[in-house]
């Protein structure tokens, strides 16, 4: 399951989650109908009777929390020591610009920790971390405003696809006027 925070549930929102669970369980206890529990509980009739499910056969134990998902690959002080080194700047892990990438960052945690990432998983350790992906605050010094003017006034119209006709077309296929 894919949420929007780019990781699992915190502890708070698991938490938040089990009480679902569990007064849903009351209510399984009472006799109630998933349709009204998922109508007063706000989640799906399909979420309900997954629980049930699993109310019938472990009891309230079976809608308990299991912890997160994964445990984390870096622990807090190596998510610190990475951000300590990302502040260190590229150069100082042997690239010659200035430019973090996530292949990068994703080669700084192979060598410093010996833990392999995937790239999305490095865009999520980063997000998680704090940091955002940056993108050029102002226009390239090269940039010629006149030639861009021109270009957009005489190429591309030639380049540009050809606009819908101003009269009634068919849809038929096999007439020569709609082709």
């Amino acid at each position: 399951m894919r949420y929007a925070q780019g990781g699992g549930l915190t502890s708070r929102e698991r938490a938040a989650r089990e009480r679902l669970r569990l007064d849903a369980a009351d209510r399984f206890g009472r006799g109630e109908s998933n349709a009204v529990i998922a109508s007063e509980l706000r989640v799906a009739r399909r979420s309900v009777e997954r629980w049930r499910r699993a109310w019938r056969e472990a009891g309230v134990e079976g809608l308990r929390s299991a912890g997160p998902a994964s445990v984390p690959k870096l622990d807090p002080s190596q998510v610190a020591a990475l951000e300590r080194e990302l502040d260190l700047g590229p150069r100082a892990h042997g690239w010659e610009d200035q430019r973090w990438t996530l292949m990068r960052v994703r080669a700084v945690i192979r060598r410093r920790f010996d833990v392999t990432y995937s790239i999305h998983g490095v865009w999520d350790l980063l997000r998680r971390a704090g940091w955002s992906c940056q993108q050029a605050a102002r226009r390239a010094v090269e940039r010629d405003e006149d030639a861009v003017r021109g270009w957009v006034r005489e190429t591309w119209p030639s380049v540009e696809a050809p606009r819908r006709r101003s009269t009634r077309g068919s849809s038929s296929r096999t007439r020569p006027g709609c082709r």
